[in-house]
């Protein structure tokens, strides 16, 4: 079991009796709240959350990014399994793949950023979370809570970064809107 983060709070990631972890999965989950229909049932909506990964440098440049229309990274060490459009079904929605080791050396940063691309805010949405994985094993390292509703469209997840000692995760759950991870690019800049 993984521990469960609060805003703000950082986890190390390196491995239980030591090493560092090599490749990670961030998971996104949530589900649409159900509307009333003309009827007065309960009536499924769709919601398109799109998970992205920002790449920064040590300048705090972003030099790459992965999201639904670019599913790998330049380095392809970033990798994007696919566009969840309803978040439909059990478990992670959408999931991007990190090798750490594989990883360009330039980049220190890595930004997890979560938008509506329809449009909807975050009101209608549901048991939303982000999740750390360690894709060798499948043990979840980390848990963010993301449901909260309110009027906002996107949300800064978290931040992955490396130091001399490895990789840290940090919860930031920065509330922001966009359809898209160049809409949050202002946002993701204070966390930098």
């Amino acid at each position: 079991m993984g521990v469960s983060l609060s805003k703000g709070q950082s986890v190390s990631l390196v491995k239980g009796g030591g090493g560092t972890l090599t490749k990670v999965r961030m998971g996104l989950g949530w589900d649409a709240m159900k509307k009333k229909g003309l009827f007065g049932g309960l009536k499924t909506q769709s919601i398109d959350l799109d998970a992205s990964c920002l790449l920064f440098d040590s300048a705090n440049q972003l030099v790459d990014q992965v999201w639904f229309r670019q599913l790998r990274s330049n380095d392809g060490a970033v990798q994007h399994t696919g566009d969840n459009v309803t978040g439909a079904g059990e478990g992670d929605d959408e999931s991007i793949i990190v090798d750490l080791v594989a990883l360009s050396l330039n980049v220190r940063t890595l930004v997890f950023v979560v938008n509506s691309f329809t449009g909807q805010s975050f009101a209608q949405i549901e048991n939303a979370y982000c999740r750390l994985v360690d894709e060798t094993n499948g043990a979840e390292l980390a848990r963010f809570d993301l449901s909260g509703s309110g009027p906002h469209t996107a949300q800064v997840m978290a931040k992955v970064t490396r130091d001399q000692q490895g990789w840290t995760m940090t919860a930031l759950g920065t509330q922001a809107s966009g359809r898209t991870f160049r809409d949050l690019l202002p946002a993701v800049a204070g966390h930098l």
